[in-house]
């Protein structure tokens, strides 16, 4: 009995072994198959198409099309995209260190927003100077992308900037040495009300876990008993750095992540491997769409160990590891996805599913006044409006303190009407579409008078009122830019957390008796 037992058992091993054999000697022949085809199709077009072929092109395309069928993060980087990979991979970039924009008026890119100690800053550089020439070429009529380019290049060198200031319409030059420009690892933290701390976290790259670790121990001292982790717009970087923070309070040895692929060497497991600073403290982290990655890691773990609790919408669902340089022949790399993330109770992070919140709170949307006044006038009244009263403010009240006064407030409106500012209004265009519907089916005649009402009130919207009926979000947004010019990055933080909707609610959930451990239950 147990020799056909065993015989019976090899057979069925033999003829497995034999399938996956024959599966295998498929798979192979399937891939060279193919190849061949392609080397075959392009030797053909190479020598018969009409126009003659740029090799790079042609094939770039086609390697990126077939890399675009996998996932949206294995990605060809030629040797002329070195330098973009590298950027990537370390968040790094040589330049001035300001966001720029194109002014419809000018026809010129103008200064946007210098960072805090970069090189546009320390050479005295202001929002609203319009960009004239970088060296010996006229920046007259070129567009963001180009502008940009012409601004960095090899950290060290130097180049003159000559521009145009508009508060006194004078010309002036500056000899700028560009520098690797690095974005700061949190935007702002500070303390609220309530004892509750909080921390802006804004990559996993660089040293994100030090400085994640020297602002919490700060937040601390100063009396912090709870503490907001904003994790909204992070979109990762460094496994390691998340591991980190995490250990600050998981106790150590706790398994955060595992990562799981075709290859043995792909698979691993990633534990806490500090002591904790805090196993007790309360943590609320928000997050939105755009939080992605290491990030969701961070969030996924605490609500997993039942460490924190989630607050905000899904985040972006991406679960997926990358090997980021696979060597390529010619000095060309693969950004490769080799494994899944899985967090400690085993759960992906798939784009479909992302981090649920453990309470979604859905952020405010914007007003369509507000969205065209701040991204799609051509006037650029609020840019130049913010420009104007830097011009004539040399200090401002600090960041947690400043206001717009009503009168302020008078004068934008006064430049608004004054500027010829339009937008399109959606209710008029959803009108428009919802009669075309009424005529279509044959209802039009007896919801005649209703149109006609409708329409009317729609038609006589007034421009003041609107502007008074947006007033606090689109005076915000004045007071943002504003306050970005004296306390950069950290004030407009600080502005922003206002009326923060999601911020509010975690502080409710930190602040009422019981809520807390009642939401941690029921994870």
């Amino acid at each position: 009995m147990k020799r056909r037992f065993f015989l019976l058992l090899t057979m069925l091993l033999t003829g497995a072994t034999g399938l996956w054999a024959q599966g295998v000697r498929n798979h192979n022949l399937e891939v060279a198959k193919n190849l061949e085809i392609f080397n075959a199709l392009y030797r053909n077009l190479d020598l018969m198409y009409v126009d003659t072929l740029d090799a790079n092109k042609v094939i770039t395309t086609g390697i990126d099309a077939m890399l675009h069928s996998l996932d949206p993060y294995t990605e060809y980087y030629p040797d002329e995209r070195q330098k973009e990979l590298k950027q990537m991979l370390t968040g790094k970039y040589a330049g001035i260190g300001a966001l720029i924009r194109y002014h419809q008026k000018q026809k010129h890119v103008v200064i946007d927003e210098p960072y805090e100690g970069m090189p546009a800053t320390e050479a005295g550089l202001k929002k609203g100077d319009v960009i004239l020439q970088i060296d010996d070429s006229l920046m007259t009529g070129k567009m963001t992308d180009y502008v940009s380019s012409r601004l960095r290049g090899e950290a060290g060198t130097s180049f003159v900037l000559k521009i145009r200031r508009p508060s006194t319409g004078k010309t002036m030059k500056f000899k700028i040495t560009r520098q690797s420009i690095k974005m700061p690892e949190i935007t702002w933290y500070g303390m609220r009300p309530d004892s509750v701390g909080y921390i802006s976290l804004n990559t996993f790259t660089g040293d994100a876990a030090k400085q994640m670790r020297l602002a919490y121990i700060e937040l601390k001292k100063q009396g912090a008993r709870k503490l907001v982790l904003d994790l909204r717009g992070n979109g990762g970087g460094s496994l390691s750095e998340c591991v980190d923070i995490l250990s600050m309070w998981v106790p150590k040895g706790q398994k955060i992540v595992e990562t799981k692929g075709k290859l043995k060497r792909a698979n691993s497991e990633y534990k806490t491997r500090l002591e904790p600073i805090d196993t007790i403290m309360p943590i609320v982290v928000l997050v939105n769409k755009e939080t992605a990655s290491a990030s969701e890691i961070t969030c996924g773990a605490l609500q997993d160990l039942k460490r924190g609790i989630v607050v905000g919408t899904r985040t972006y669902g991406k679960g997926l590891v990358q090997v980021p340089n696979v060597d390529l022949p010619y000095n060309a790399n693969l950004k490769l996805t080799t494994s899944r993330y899985y967090l400690p109770s085993g759960r992906g992070i798939e784009m479909k599913e992302g981090i649920k919140p453990d309470v979604e709170v859905k952020p405010d949307t914007l007003g369509n006044i507000t969205i065209y006044l701040d991204r799609l006038d051509s006037t650029e009244v609020m840019f130049d409006y913010v420009v104007d009263y830097i011009a004539r403010h040399p200090s401002i009240a600090p960041a947690k303190d400043f206001h717009l006064t009503d009168a302020d407030y008078e004068e934008f409106k006064q430049r608004v009407a004054k500027a010829g500012f339009t937008y399109d209004q959606l209710s008029k265009k959803q009108l428009s579409e919802l009669e075309k519907a009424v005529r279509f089916e044959g209802y039009y005649d007896d919801a005649k008078a209703e149109f006609e009402a409708l329409k009317a009130k729609i038609d006589h919207h007034d421009l003041n009122s609107d502007l008074e009926r947006r007033r606090e979000e689109i005076q915000q947004l004045l007071e943002q830019d504003i306050v970005g010019a004296y306390y950069y990055q950290g004030g407009q933080m600080q502005i922003g957390l206002r009326n923060d909707k999601m911020l509010l609610e975690a502080e409710r959930i930190l602040n009422t008796k019981g809520e807390y451990s009642r939401i941690l239950l029921q994870q």
